[in-house]
């Protein structure tokens, strides 16, 4: 399982949402917010994460913490 998050630099562009509109919406105070975490590990997740312009999305081992993206 992945545990996934968005840090404060998010600026609500919505290509996470628009990449995985299955993981990610854009919450009323305009920022990304994962819809549900832990997730299944899903390669739709780490495209919406490196494509995030701001870097704001974290996906990590939900068991260990371990990165998965950014890397370590």
């Amino acid at each position: 399982m992945w545990k996934l998050t968005v840090s404060s630099a998010c600026i609500g562009s919505g290509v996470c949402a628009g990449t995985a509109p299955a993981h990610f919406a854009i919450g009323p105070d305009g920022r990304s917010r994962p819809l549900a975490s832990p997730v299944e590990p899903d390669d739709i997740v780490l495209g919406a994460a490196v494509n995030c312009p701001m870097e704001a999305i974290a996906v990590t081992d939900a068991d260990t913490g371990t990165p998965i993206d950014p890397p370590p």
